[in-house]
């Protein structure tokens, strides 16, 4: 029956009425509204029956009015089941325990797996995160963002080519790729070698091939270094050529022009080491601070913002835990002098021009073209003489 729908919620008692004729007691609560059922007459003058606990004001009611005497003999629903707990405060102090323990051991790190590396290259991932916190018994919410610890594996860890990082539960994963190197082939066949770049030749070191330059000569883009044809024998009239892999370094003086700007003038943020760490429970878009009150008497502060997942069991919860550190910043400001930008940008315009030719370059010496200041900047237009390998090596076709 749809009265009988949501009677435990609501709570209801069976009772006992005694005295002549009881049934008529239970007409007369109908009557009056009061749902009642399990009616049962145990004898003449007794029937017991069960009603809401929400009816029983009007139940009293009409016994007031009547010569019956009720007595409850059973009491059930949920509003009893509370009453009882709050009766005995232990049982509902084990229970919010229980279900803090089952949260606080949801959000602990169980286990750190280390997946698609070789066992030295895991032992060695793993020390690195016990370095950085991360281990067995560890807090998740005490984890920093996996971007910024896949940045740190990276960097800690040359071996690695890509590392993928995430939390699965109480499980911290990882995934890395180990770093392969690829020896480069030799190229097979016979080959020239030309110029690569226009130049001054200022040393030859040819190990194979025949030498076509000499020290001192100069040389343009595709000219002819080293030749791989190497003949038989000059005397006679049929001559006869050998194919070979030229192989040779000619190093060359070269000459590039580098654009670079300075300025004058040069703010710096710098943190000083001290700092504040705050933690909110965020709920949609509510937070609330549950440790860490107070700003910090910085005057600047930078922030950082880590918003971490809270679990119950397998289960994320709504909730989430929100860190943010404050630190104290400085801004150290700078100014120097004309001279000192000029000596800036030649040192910078050097760093960008090595790490374009790569490292076996040399710069030898450097000319200021032109300079101008404008605007607070120093602009630099540098003329660099560099000594560089100019080697280019070409296949030899045959039929060539």
């Amino acid at each position: 029956m749809k009265q009988m729908q949501g009677s435990y919620l609501t709570g209801y008692v069976t009772i006992r009425i005694e005295g002549s004729e009881p049934e008529t007691f239970f007409q007369a609560c109908v009557e009056q509204g009061v749902f009642v059922w399990n009616i049962k007459k145990e004898s003449a003058t007794v029937c017991t029956g069960n009603i809401k606990l929400n009816s029983l004001h009007v139940v009293k009611d009409i016994r007031r009015k009547r010569a019956y005497k009720i007595r409850f003999i059973k009491k059930k629903g949920l509003p009893f089941f509370m009453e009882r707990l709050t009766v005995r405060k232990e049982i509902p102090a084990a229970f919010l325990m229980s279900i803090l323990l089952i949260f606080l051991l949801s959000n602990i790190i169980w286990e750190v797996k280390i997946k698609d590396v070789p066992t030295d290259l895991e032992e060695k991932i793993d020390k690195q995160l016990e370095e950085y916190g991360i281990h067995r018994g560890a807090w998740t919410f005490s984890i920093g963002k996996s971007s910024v610890i896949q940045q740190k594996l990276m960097h800690d860890i040359p071996e690695l080519l890509w590392v993928g990082v995430h939390q699965k539960g109480t499980t911290f994963v990882l995934e890395g790729v180990e770093k392969t190197i690829v020896e480069e082939e030799e190229k097979s066949g016979p080959r020239n070698l030309v110029a690569a770049k226009k130049g001054v030749i200022q040393k030859m070191y040819v190990s194979k091939g025949v030498p076509k330059v000499q020290v001192n000569e100069y040389v343009e883009p595709g000219d002819l270094l080293v030749s791989g044809r190497l003949r038989f024998d000059e005397n006679k009239k049929d001559k006869k050529y050998e194919l070979v892999e030229s192989e040779a370094d000619i190093i060359a003086k070269t000459w590039y022009e580098v654009s670079v700007t300075v300025p004058l003038k040069a703010n710096h943020e710098l943190l000083t080491g001290k700092r504040e760490n705050k933690y909110h429970l965020k709920l949609g878009n509510v937070e609330l601070p549950v440790w860490g009150f107070g700003t910090p008497e910085y005057k600047n502060i930078h922030r950082e913002r880590y918003v971490k997942d809270l679990y119950f069991l397998k289960w994320e919860l709504p909730i989430k835990i929100v860190e943010t550190i404050l630190s104290e910043k400085k801004y150290n400001k700078l100014e120097r002098s004309k001279e000192e930008a000029i000596n800036i940008g030649i040192k910078q315009a050097k760093k960008e021009l090595l790490l374009k030719l790569g490292n076996d370059a040399e710069i030898i010496s450097e000319n200021i073209l032109h300079e101008t200041t404008e605007s607070g900047k120093v602009k630099l237009i540098l003329y660099m003489t560099v000594e560089e390998n100019i080697v280019k090596e070409v296949p030899i076709r045959q039929g060539d």
